[in-house]
């Protein structure tokens, strides 16, 4: 090599160094990082008749998939099709759970078991070494005054569920957002009556259909919410679900203020179509 250029590509190359020193040190980590930095779970209830039937081999056939969270939902609460096991204590169901090698710290519970034989249901889910007891449904009121009511009647549950050493959760359905008091929505009235130090948010993202953003709420409420479910839908058919990462929906924008949030765990729930849940996983674990 001659001197000239030896001279000129190692200045070159002494030029590149100094440039690169004034990138920051995480500049390439947070071009590379990934979006989803929380655990990916499914929720049984789309999985019902197979959980009823065999739930262990329906776990192991879900965790190949990429799943490493489920949440269950409360046999003696939901009966039907998990009836079959409304037998077994939360420790025989977590012992199943485990053997699985798949975690379970959250289930769904209806507000009729939490007001009649909420000790009881404390008991069991503490069996589960559950961190959520999460109320699927059942704050909605026909009024203002029944909504707050309903609301309280939660504030003291969460109460007694976190002396328990447990958080509980309200999860929203579309409804929430369709319906208003006094021209607020019934979602942010809820999020007004709901004591943010007894009872945390389980978002839904259904609510996408309505332009809904869970970014929006996130963003409004830091650290009001500890998991979220997840749909999609097509991009021509806003009724129609479809593998998350396939529809319209902006996950980008969903994760990138989900920390801010509080959301620990996401379960992925395809209701009417479970054929999804493979390629839900397999974006949401690269993305």
């Amino acid at each position: 090599m001659k001197r000239r250029n030896f001279i000129t590509k190692g200045t070159m190359g002494a030029a590149s160094l100094g440039l690169l020193s004034h990138i920051p040190a995480n500049a390439f980590t947070i071009a590379n990082a990934k979006m989803v930095t929380v655990p990916i779970g499914f929720q049984s209830y789309v999985l019902r008749e197979d959980i009823g039937k065999d739930l262990v081999g329906t776990l192991n056939r879900m965790k190949k998939m990429g799943y490493e969270y489920v949440e269950m939902c409360s046999p003696k609460g939901y009966m039907g099709p998990f009836e079959p096991l409304a037998k077994y204590s939360g420790t025989e169901i977590k012992k199943m759970i485990d053997g699985t090698g798949m975690k379970c710290n959250s289930s769904h519970f209806t507000f009729g078991e939490l007001k009649e034989n909420l000790d009881e249901r404390i008991e069991f889910a503490q069996q589960m070494e559950l961190d959520h007891m999460i109320l699927a449904f059942g704050l909605n009121a026909a009024t203002p005054d029944e909504l707050k009511e309903n609301c309280d009647t939660l504030n003291a549950i969460g109460k007694k569920v976190k002396e328990g050493g447990m958080l509980t959760g309200f999860h929203n359905h579309a409804i929430e957002f369709e319906h208003k008091f006094h021209d607020k929505l019934v979602y942010d009235i809820i999020m007004e009556e709901l004591d943010p130090d007894l009872v945390k948010m389980q978002y839904q993202t259904q609510a996408i259909t309505m332009g809904v953003l869970g970014s929006s709420y996130f963003n409004k409420y830091p650290g009001r919410f500890i998991s979220a479910h997840l749909q999609d839908y097509a991009k021509d058919d806003k009724s129609k679900e479809v593998a998350i990462g396939s529809g319209f929906s902006d996950w980008n924008d969903f994760f990138a203020a989900a920390e801010k949030g509080g959301i620990e765990v996401v379960y992925v729930e395809m209701d009417t179509n479970p054929g999804a849940f493979e390629d839900s996983a397999k974006f949401l674990n690269n993305l």
